[in-house]
């Protein structure tokens, strides 16, 4: 009799297994049919399940993604991915990546190349009502390619990057919440002045959204805009080298695609900042310095570039007479509005870069 009883709970448990397996496909192959709708397109050169007994695992080699609605479209080599569920949990999707990652055109050669040590995402929810996704790396690295060299674009320690839905649903008025916290970031292709490493969290929340259907993230934008969302900072905290800034802020977006509003910072050691994304110059290009340069230059010439001169020399000195002191972990800092209109960023009166339209 007991004999029958263990046989008995072994087929249940195989017939349970390959349910939740199929199950776990069924998802698998749900979300690969949202994409492909929007022209994302997925395919592995080989695909096999396994992990029985307490695991479903689709291994997939080669995997390739097609990015067609993308402007312009682009394509993705992965070496190796491998998605894992708990067959008690069917609808918690686990996934580790294999590098090198290339990016290409469609069918062209690769443009740039991407390396880690561990990459993995954790999706939670099904393809009609995902709840949240989360995506980390440990030692990542982007280099451009131009023929065999390698330019090195972006590389950290570690970078974690978390979305999730607080109101509303996939279908109907979503607000979704991002957390992006980041160890020895640096962007060395991307701008100079981020050549530096930078340790971050950040949290924001997008509220606007009509829904969370598959779309490009401008035509999201552009759902906010129309809206008339928002952008929340809850929380921004930013280290490089010996800067320290903490703030928080709402922005919203014009019929342009730019950010306007502003956000509060505390900022410690405000002087080389304003040393790395050279500030000095910006003040000495920007129009009021350039108005006054041209009328002292007309009451002696050679005036103007002196002036010129001083006003980028004496930013530092003047911000921290404007704004308000305070200390920020100990340390002499100063309080300050980062005003946003039409993307250009004001610190203060200085200005300090241009953010891009988001659509």
């Amino acid at each position: 009799m007991l004999l029958f009883v263990v046989f008995g709970l072994v087929g249940g448990w195989i017939l349970l297994w390959q349910y939740a397996s199929g199950k776990a496909a069924e998802t698998l192959e749900g979300w690969r049919a949202r994409e492909a709708k929007e022209g994302r397109v997925y395919s592995c050169r080989r695909q096999t399940i396994a992990g029985f007994p307490f695991r479903i695992e689709v291994n997939c080699d080669r995997a390739t993604a097609v990015l067609r609605n993308n402007s312009p479209p682009f394509e993705l080599k992965l070496a190796n991915i491998l998605v894992a569920a708990e067959i008690y949990q069917p609808t918690v999707l686990t996934s580790e990546y294999a590098s090198p990652l290339t990016v290409s055109e469609p069918g062209g050669a690769a443009r740039f190349v991407a390396n880690w040590q561990h990459a993995q995402t954790v999706l939670r929810g099904t393809p009609g009502s995902p709840e949240q996704v989360s995506i980390a790396f440990d030692n990542p690295r982007l280099d451009r390619l131009e023929g065999s060299a390698k330019e090195p674009v972006i590389a950290a320690g570690r970078i974690e990057l978390t979305g999730r839905m607080l109101e509303g649903s996939a279908r109907s008025h979503p607000v979704i919440e991002l957390l992006l916290r980041s160890n020895q970031l640096s962007a060395p292709g991307i701008n100079p002045a981020a050549a530096a490493a930078v340790d971050s969290d950040v949290d924001i929340v997008l509220r606007g959204l009509k829904d969370f259907s598959p779309k490009p993230w401008p035509e999201r934008f552009r759902e906010i805009q129309a809206a008339n969302g928002r952008i929340e900072i809850r929380k921004l905290r930013l280290q490089q080298s010996d800067t320290l800034a903490i703030g928080s802020g709402t922005l919203s977006l014009n019929p342009q695609g730019r950010l306007q509003g502003q956000v509060n910072v505390t900022i410690a050691g405000l002087e080389p900042f304003l040393k790395r994304i050279g500030a000095d110059k910006m003040v000495q290009s920007s129009r009021t310095v350039e108005k006054l340069a041209g009328t002292l230059d007309r009451f002696l010439p050679g005036l103007g570039d002196i002036a010129r001169q001083q006003a980028g020399a004496n930013i530092g000195a003047g911000i921290n007479l404007l704004g308000e002191p305070t200390t920020l972990e100990g340390r002499r800092a100063v309080k300050l509005p980062l005003r946003i209109d039409d993307g250009t960023m004001m610190l203060g009166p200085i200005p300090v870069g241009i953010a891009p339209a988001l659509f």
